[in-house]
């Protein structure tokens, strides 16, 4: 009676364990489609919020460059309007003046909520700056106007502390998408950006959620951005590909003097004790005296024409255009005027990409595209988010030479960066003996790098 049960018993032992796996298998599936609903969910909020700021922004920083160019005499009023900007931040500012800083640091180790006035007071600041031809960019203000906004809405949601998190990586990605119109460089921006050396695939889905929506609510509302040439028909040969590298070298170390000054003009402020609403009034003065010694305004505000003559092949571009977009936005940022630095950067690279076009025999339109990304990757240490952003913007043919550019300007931009919190997660070589331990920041290291005074 016994061994016809047993195959019963042995096909019900079967049965079991396939459902089992059948039952593990629907219910991890179930919960990979709730993830993904509730972050596509979130994400989307948080894409709207950056898209809807960033239009805003978009539009009316538009008619305040307008205003100005039409109205040059306006940067006689630089130091006058660097006085209200460093007063209202320094009365009111609290720690929204961390920027883009406060919101890496607060995915970091989240301490408190962004503050809520951090959107208005970069917003004014940023567009008072343009108006009176400070030289400043747009990316800065659009990802602390997204990140402010995204802690309302998780305030407001009373997400957990992780959760938080997640969502102020979707701010940073869909504020970068949106006021580039390059959402996917934003979402890997995002994942990029707050660790050099990691990406966080725990915020994948509301970042490229963000990003995207955010791109779709600035276009959908009728804002433009700005059209850069398609690369199309370059051979890309080894000759080819060692100029870029090489280019890419001067890249790099263009970021790098491009971070130390921004920051050494901070700490020499600093040092002197100058009271902080007197520094962006001894910035504007300097900037105005730069001005009058170039002659023309074509460093100033967002120098977006530089950008396109470069792209264009580089007529009337000259030799030392990098060096005097670097130095008027160096002083500009460093003494406390508010706006981005990624423009900026932008049109560094892609001038300094003309100059090294001539020198190197590279077609002048191709180095000044490389260099557009190149100088930006090394600076903000994101050389796969620019990589994409060179594809997004001139073309997939050229994807090679923009890996190429970005990724040997970020070799060589050191441990350097605009900035300060992002966190040495993999240092960019293994060889590298870095002053301070794992997990410190770009800040901890370029502290630790400056010499001490001697004992007495």
């Amino acid at each position: 009676m016994t061994e016809p049960q047993e195959p019963a018993r042995r096909h019900t032992a079967i049965g079991a364990a396939v459902w089992q796996i059948i039952d593990f298998d629907l219910r991890e599936q179930l919960d990979l489609v709730r993830y993904l609903v509730r972050w596509c969910a979130l994400g989307s909020l948080v894409g709207v919020a950056a898209g809807l700021s960033s239009a805003f922004f978009l539009w009316t920083l538009d008619k305040v460059t307008e205003f100005r160019l039409e109205h040059g005499w306006l940067i006689l009023l630089l130091p006058a309007a660097g006085f209200v900007i460093g007063f209202v931040n320094h009365r009111w500012g609290g720690t929204s003046s961390g920027g883009n800083n406060l919101i890496i640091d607060e995915i970091h180790e989240p301490r408190a909520w962004i503050p809520k006035r951090m959107a208005a007071l970069v917003y004014i600041g940023t567009e008072v700056t343009h108006l009176f031809g400070g030289s400043a960019g747009r990316e800065g203000t659009a990802l602390q106007m997204s990140g402010s906004l995204t802690d309302v809405i998780s305030r407001a949601l009373h997400l957990r502390e992780a959760d938080r998190r997640v969502m102020l990586i979707a701010a940073l990605a869909g504020g970068f998408g949106a006021v580039f119109g390059v959402p996917i460089a934003g979402c890997v921006f995002g994942l990029e950006v707050q660790s050099v050396g990691r990406l966080r695939y725990d915020a994948l889905v509301p970042a490229l959620t963000a990003a995207l929506i955010g791109d779709k609510v600035v276009r959908g509302l009728g804002v433009k951005h700005a059209i850069t040439p398609e690369l199309i028909g370059y051979d890309i040969t080894a000759p080819l590909l060692a100029k870029v590298a090489l280019a890419g070298l001067c890249f790099g170390l263009t970021a790098l003097v491009f971070a130390e000054l921004t920051h050494g003009i901070k700490r020499i402020y600093a040092a002197g004790a100058v009271w902080p609403p007197l520094r962006p009034v001894i910035g504007g003065f300097a900037i105005v005296g730069l001005t009058l010694a170039v002659g023309d305004q074509a460093y100033n505000g967002l120098s977006l024409d530089l950008a396109a003559r470069s792209l264009a092949g580089g007529a009337g571009i000259i030799g030392a255009a990098f060096a005097l977009k670097l130095l008027f936005t160096a002083v500009t940022l460093g003494s406390g005027f508010q706006g981005g630095e990624v423009t900026p950067l932008f049109v560094i690279g892609a001038t300094l990409g003309v100059t090294l076009g001539r020198l190197l025999g590279v077609p002048t339109e191709l180095l000044a595209a490389v260099g557009f990304v190149s100088v930006f990757a090394g600076a903000a240490n994101v050389p796969l988010a620019c990589t994409v952003m060179g594809a997004e913007l001139f073309g997939a043919d050229g994807f090679v030479l923009f890996a190429v550019g970005c990724v040997v300007s970020y070799v060589f931009s050191s441990h350097r960066g605009i900035y300060t919190t992002q966190r040495i997660a993999v240092p960019k070589s293994p060889a590298a003996h870095l002053p301070t331990e794992e997990g410190g920041s770009v800040g901890d290291i370029a502290r630790r790098r400056r010499p001490t005074a001697p004992e007495h």
